[in-house]
């Protein structure tokens, strides 16, 4: 499966929509479209899974890597949307209590 990635970009605030699957195809074109809006000074990344189906332990890691980027550049990571089955992914691997998660973008600051 593929994965789609649209960006709109509102000053600092970087809203990003995701559907599809993020596996091992899948991530190098994910980690290409999130580590540059990260690394921008002040980023404000929200990050909608509302349509991704399915994230194995190199998405995950790429989620590690961008609030890396944006912790370093004085930015915020938020993640909305996920379905039940993807949130308890993040909540076994204990990221939950590092990356922000809110169940719908209009939540996320």
């Amino acid at each position: 499966m593929n994965l789609d990635i649209q960006v709109e970009e509102n000053g600092n605030q970087k809203n990003v929509l995701l559907s599809g699957e993020i596996d091992t195809y899948t991530a190098p074109k994910l980690r290409e479209a999130l580590i540059p809006l990260a690394e921008a000074s002040g980023s404000q990344l929200i990050i909608d899974l509302s349509e991704v189906q399915y994230i194995d332990s190199t998405g995950l890691g790429i989620f590690v890597g961008v609030l890396k980027a944006t912790d370093t550049n004085g930015g915020s990571l938020t993640l909305t949307g996920m379905t039940e089955r993807i949130k308890r992914l993040f909540v076994i691997t204990g990221l939950d209590e590092v990356i922000t998660i809110v169940d719908r973008r209009e939540e996320a600051k």
